[in-house]
């Protein structure tokens, strides 16, 4: 207990979790975003491959490191564009479109690379951004812009979906479509704009991994991020607010995860302590979950003029 103590007093361990949780608040948002308009979307682990692929790709050949962040939203919001098609144009069932899009981007990123760099024994690399060491504020001087961008969407999102109009819209549509139609909203739009704008943001997410966190892009460095972020949705009870402590949380443990397989005395198999934060997060959601409020409508489509 008193090693855990020493980790957690460190400032070097507080800059590793809000880098750790930097992905995980994108993708929270963007699953939010989505299910707060009723729709579930599971394609966010190859959106998030697809972003990160896309975004290093652009500054490999040449583009800014911001216009390889823009890259991967635009990536991320094409995907939302076909979920969206699917789900809510064709009101395919929402687990089979997402999944379906998972394998889709995920393959389609692994053979780009392939194609790209056929005979590469290890990944190319790129200029990642920087820390902001010149920031002066203990953990946030650690970081890049990216987290700063993570950190500064959670009250612009949480102010948007309560007090802007497409805020009212999009929660009127995950919760009771047939009001929002009757109030002149449409549905389909609304639904469509924000699996788009959720997509961008699970775009974006992924572009944190090669473009901040790392330099190249590698096989399976996604490595399951996205079904984390899912769940923390449902943590959060489809709050912004609650979203970001959630993905503080679970990167809380996996730092400490990491540090404790490092320490000297760390006498267990390293297998457990991989486990740790999957474990701790799983009953955190249990704890949570059963008085989560979710969106009325989530999972079921609409047809215009139903009843």
């Amino acid at each position: 207990m008193s090693e855990i103590v020493d980790i957690v007093g460190q400032w070097s361990f507080w800059v590793a979790v809000l880098r750790i949780a930097t992905p995980l608040i994108l993708g929270t948002l963007g699953v939010l975003l989505c299910e707060r308009a009723g729709v579930l979307n599971l394609g966010i682990e190859g959106i998030m491959v697809a972003g990160a692929f896309a975004g290093w790709l652009a500054v490999y050949a040449g583009a800014g490191l911001w216009t390889g962040v823009a890259v991967a939203a635009l990536t991320g919001a094409a995907f939302g564009l076909l979920h969206a098609g699917l789900t809510v144009g064709l009101a395919l069932s929402q687990h089979v479109s997402g999944l379906g899009i998972t394998m889709l981007a995920t393959a389609l990123s692994y053979y780009g690379y392939r194609v790209g760099f056929p005979k590469v024994s290890t990944p190319p690399t790129i200029t990642p951004f920087a820390e902001m060491s010149g920031l002066g504020i203990p953990v946030l001087s650690g970081q890049t812009p990216l987290t700063l961008l993570a950190l500064a969407l959670v009250p612009l999102l949480a102010w948007g979906l309560a007090r802007t109009p497409a805020g009212l819209a999009v929660r009127m549509v995950g919760e009771n479509p047939q009001a929002a139609e009757g109030q002149g909203v449409s549905v389909a739009a609304t639904r469509t704009a924000a699996i788009v704008a959720g997509s961008a943001l699970m775009g974006v997410a992924g572009s944190f991994l090669t473009l901040a966190a790392f330099n190249a892009f590698f096989f399976n460095m996604v490595n399951g991020r996205g079904w984390v972020c899912v769940a923390l949705v449902v943590f959060a009870s489809w709050r912004p607010g609650k979203a970001l402590l959630g993905a503080l949380l679970f990167a809380v443990f996996d730092a400490l995860q990491l540090r404790l397989q490092q320490s000297a005395t760390a006498a267990l198999p390293y297998q457990l302590y991989l486990m740790l934060p999957y474990l701790l997060s799983i009953a955190a959601l249990v704890i949570v979950a059963r008085k989560a409020a979710y969106p009325q409508s989530l999972m079921k489509p609409y047809r215009k003029g139903e009843r």
